[in-house]
């Protein structure tokens, strides 16, 4: 899945957002859920093209389990593992 950077609150799947905190990401993954990162847990990447590659994987679990996900952000594009 194309991802896209907003610089308004994600509300759709694939979006993320920079936060005014540093080091830290507001996302929405692609299955709907909303979710942050930060530079304490993962490698963040800012690329040039203002896309970001995430390290290791995001993996979030949801009470409704077709909500939960696991995979990469790599420049941009969501990958599932």
């Amino acid at each position: 899945m194309q991802g896209k950077r907003v610089y308004e609150f994600p509300n759709k799947p694939g979006e993320y957002m920079k936060e005014d905190k540093p080091g830290s990401w507001l996302l929405c993954l692609p299955t709907g859920i909303h979710g942050t990162i930060n530079d304490k847990i993962w490698k963040i990447e800012e690329h040039g093209d203002g896309t970001i590659t995430v390290s290791p994987s995001i993996q979030a679990t949801c009470h409704v389990p077709a909500y939960s996900w696991h995979g990469y952000l790599e420049k941009g594009i969501w990958r599932e593992c």
